[in-house]
């Protein structure tokens, strides 16, 4: 796989932008052989940099949108795929780009890139916010990976475990060194794929009070459920009302966040709904997503 072009010598990576470019070939092939393609659908490529996948995508065939945030090097993917149709150059940044600008049809749409890790979690939910796209493959910073994939109980598990699962399936397709980048980062990376899932298990609703419900409990993550429940300022029931509610999903007052599944998160959150748990009584309307960071 070649190299889409070079950047004028006077180039440096951008500390400010996140930037770590992939040098890796051997890597950089597997990676475009692992992206999903959707029959008749767009692939969008975040930050594709110096081109270390964009000939790959580009020689898939279908119609590809890139989205660079440097100005340096969206001219340089625009001189350089200037005769292929097919592709579309944004110099965006990709948190104010929707997927409906993209494609009619946002669940034909394949998102790949080797995102920036400083806001690797703010793409993420972006990227989750309805509609969604059909499959997103990312090179992610390892212990971000690690999160999205940590099971109930372990240290790693938290709001973002809990956020990403209930909405999609989470992959680990392929582990990266640092190495692999210039400038080489400090940390080591991770490809994963992440298929949203279909039909949507939850109301729009649903999954704004899931996010108010997770943001709270794990910024308490060391508080039992049943105080969480009663003391947080978002939450704000009862005693009686807590107990009530844990009883209902069959949790324990004494529970802490980090042991319950995705699964009970959904349940217990259904079940607070009913004391408008995360509402303006004003207004009736729900709370917004909160502090993905929260763990």
């Amino acid at each position: 796989m070649s190299r889409a072009f070079d950047p004028p010598p006077s180039h440096r990576p951008k500390r400010s932008l996140g930037q770590n470019f992939l040098v890796d070939r051997g890597i950089q092939a597997r990676i475009v052989e692992a992206v999903p393609l959707v029959p008749g659908g767009t692939v969008l490529e975040i930050g594709p940099g110096k081109g270390a996948l964009t000939e790959g995508l580009v020689g898939l065939g279908v119609p590809l949108v890139l989205v660079e945030l440097d100005e340096t090097l969206a001219e340089g993917h625009r001189e350089r795929w200037a005769g292929h149709a097919h592709v579309t150059v944004l110099h965006r940044d990709i948190l104010e780009v929707a997927l409906e600008e993209v494609t009619t049809d946002p669940a034909m749409v394949t998102v790949v890139g080797n995102i920036p890790y400083n806001i690797t979690t703010p793409i993420l939910f972006h990227l989750l916010v309805r509609p969604r796209p059909a499959e997103i493959l990312l090179m992610v910073q390892k212990e971000v990976a690690d999160r999205m994939l940590a099971e109930p109980g372990t240290g790693g598990y938290g709001a973002l475990s809990v956020g990403v699962r209930t909405v999609a399936r989470v992959e680990r397709v392929l582990s990266v060194p640092s190495g692999a980048f210039r400038p080489r980062p400090r940390v080591d990376s991770a490809v994963v794929r992440i298929t949203p899932l279909r039909p949507e298990p939850l109301t729009a609703g649903e999954e704004d009070q899931l996010r108010i419900l997770t943001r709270a409990l794990f910024q308490w993550r060391r508080k039992q459920l049943g105080k969480s429940l009663r003391d947080h300022p978002d939450l704000g029931m009862s005693r009686d009302e807590a107990v009530a509610a844990l009883g209902q999903v069959g949790v324990e007052p004494r529970t802490r966040p980090e042991e319950l599944d995705p699964d009970t998160f959904v349940a217990l959150s259904r079940v607070l709904s009913g004391h408008h748990v995360g509402q303006d009584p004003a207004s009736g309307r729900g709370g917004g997503a909160g502090d993905p960071e929260a763990r």
